[in-house]
């Protein structure tokens, strides 16, 4: 969890832009330069997608977001690529309430008030999958892995096609190295939301520590394709496991061109010297 940065009014067809924002050290798990961009309507929050920027921090980086508003039919199906209005939970004024009062705490790094009434919130309300997942970023933050992965299922069972969970419970899973176990809810979270760079290249990466390597490379095309470079240093590294150099020196000339300022670039150059 992390402090409101700021807050902007869209139009339809707007750009909105957010200034000096920290950039990370290019690693796939770190969590430093770790941003949520929050999409809210009158109707509540519709949209949550979270982003780790790479990079000099005096670099931009897009994230491009299409909606597509549906009437509430029981046969409706969310289009890929959009964000579907089901993720919306209509709940009650009074739990409302509750709600945008632990989600300010939750900002303010006043974790322990946050799960009090996030707590609140799933006693009386189970199938509120918004909090359950709050929730499981609120233990996190308190270093709860346990019961941050027993809120993520709570949130998946309770609304089973919710891209925000499986990919917090992916992501914690991936951290504690239990890379089978994370393979599931990454999966799942990528054919809701296939635009995710991030999902996709966390699935690469546990598909490379379980010794499945042609199994993430789609994953790693698509999590580059989208915006990731640290996903061609992985691709560069699965072929050249595999023998296939020049393939490993195209990886690594696409990394290193997206990423100039990498501290090894002059062994990368070497390689590709050497290999292509």
């Amino acid at each position: 969890m992390a402090d409101v940065v700021g807050r902007q009014a869209v139009s339809s067809q707007g750009r909105y832009r957010f200034n000096v924002l920290l950039s990370g050290d290019g690693s796939i798990f770190q969590v430093a330069a770790a941003y949520e961009i929050a999409i809210e309507t009158e109707a509540g929050e519709i949209a949550r997608e979270r982003i780790v920027l790479n990079g000099p921090n005096n670099s931009d980086f897009r994230k491009d977001f299409e909606f597509e508003w549906k009437s509430k039919s029981a046969n409706s199906k969310p289009t890929t690529g959009t964000v579907s209005v089901a993720d919306i939970y209509n709940r009650p004024p009074a739990t409302r309430s509750t709600f945008e009062k632990a989600q300010e705490a939750a900002e303010k790094r006043k974790y322990s008030q946050a799960m009090t009434l996030l707590r609140q919130i799933v006693e009386n309300d189970k199938l509120d999958f918004q909090a359950w997942t709050l929730l499981g970023m609120v233990y996190l933050a308190q270093e709860k892995p346990d019961d941050a992965e027993k809120s993520y299922l709570s949130a998946i069972e309770a609304r089973p096609t919710f891209a925000l969970a499986l990919l917090n419970l992916g992501r914690l899973r991936t951290s504690q190295k239990k890379f089978e176990e994370a393979i599931n809810p990454l999966m799942r979270a990528v054919q809701v939301q296939p635009e995710s760079a991030e999902t996709n290249l966390l699935l690469g990466e546990a598909y490379i520590q379980i010794r499945q390597g042609s199994k993430a490379i789609p994953y790693l095309n698509e999590a580059a394709r989208r915006g990731r470079p640290e996903a061609h240093l992985r691709l560069g590294w699965l072929y050249n496991a595999a023998g296939m150099k020049d393939k490993a020196a195209s990886e690594y000339e696409e990394f290193i061109k997206k990423r100039p300022g990498y501290s090894d670039r002059k062994k990368l150059a070497e390689y590709i010297s050497a290999n292509k």
